[in-house]
């Protein structure tokens, strides 16, 4: 998965199963389908989008029954139409069955980012900026989400609060202003709301500023007082209807939280081709 260890998030799948699963395990397939019964299956895409997570969803069947052979129709990063085919799948029927529905949650919410990454990024082409995510993810879900950003083409912020100094609007708040928040040895980005606190900031010494809830006008006016002396990052309310305004703006980079906080899942099935 992209330098991702694929076996690293067994606990996470067993996790999901056990919440499934709970107690009694799934007592209607225990019930009503024979434990020799076999089949075979696809997960289909019901829409159109960008795949992540296939990885994760083969692994689901596999951890659950070894003897369900997946095979990989479409890989992540890969792009579907109502139709397409994901992944074959064959084995003991009642497993299969039991794995279904994590698999296929694993698989919609991931391809769902990479999908509502891949918009974002059409929306800037042929402009300078990038679109990155940020920390804004489901507790535990945190790489696999970053991995589909990938996927749709977005990149990666910091991973977590202990990759880089991003020194925010309550920081400043706390610490009294930019001037006295600033004093750091490693790599640091400033987060900025107005052109003045921006002015403060480049009289430190800070490698990023993030313009924070600008407007387009402002951001403007804001790339060009700090003429290329540090990267700019837009953030704040960034849409899809208002991207692609903000990147002819000229800022480098453009985060959104909505890739991960608020993608819709892509449309996924499992379909019983044969028994």
């Amino acid at each position: 998965m992209a330098g991702l260890p694929i076996a690293a998030f067994d606990e996470l799948i067993w996790s999901a199963f056990r919440e499934d699963l709970g107690v009694a395990g799934d007592i209607t397939t225990n019930a009503i389908i024979p434990p020799a019964s076999t089949c075979e299956a696809a997960i289909v895409a019901r829409e159109a989008g960008r795949i992540a997570g296939a990885e994760i969803a083969a692994r689901t069947f596999w951890l659950l029954d070894s003897s369900i052979r997946v095979e990989m129709q479409a890989p992540d990063g890969a792009a579907v139409t109502p139709g397409s085919v994901v992944l074959k799948i064959s084995g003991p029927a009642g497993p299969v069955l039991t794995a279904e529905r994590t698999a296929l949650n694993f698989l919609g919410h991931l391809s769902g980012v990479a999908t509502l990454t891949e918009r974002y990024v059409r929306a800037i082409e042929g402009t300078k900026s990038t679109i990155v995510c940020t920390r804004k993810t489901t507790p535990g879900l945190r790489a696999l989400e970053k991995h589909a950003v990938r996927m749709g083409g977005g990149q990666n912020h910091r991973f977590g609060l202990d990759q880089a100094v991003l020194i925010k609007d309550n920081h400043i708040a706390v610490a009294g202003g930019v001037r006295a928040a600033v004093g750091h040895m490693v790599k640091v980005e400033v987060e900025v709301d107005s052109l003045e606190q921006l002015k403060e900031a480049l009289e430190e010494q800070i490698d990023t500023v993030l313009l924070d809830n600008m407007s387009p006008h402002t951001l403007c006016e804001a790339v060009q007082l700090v003429s290329g002396r540090v990267t700019t990052e837009a953030s704040g309310g960034v849409r899809l209807d208002t991207v692609r305004a903000i990147a002819e703006t000229g800022v480098d980079l453009i985060s959104v939280g909505a890739i991960t906080a608020s993608a819709p899942k892509l449309d996924l099935g499992m379909d019983i081709s044969k028994l």
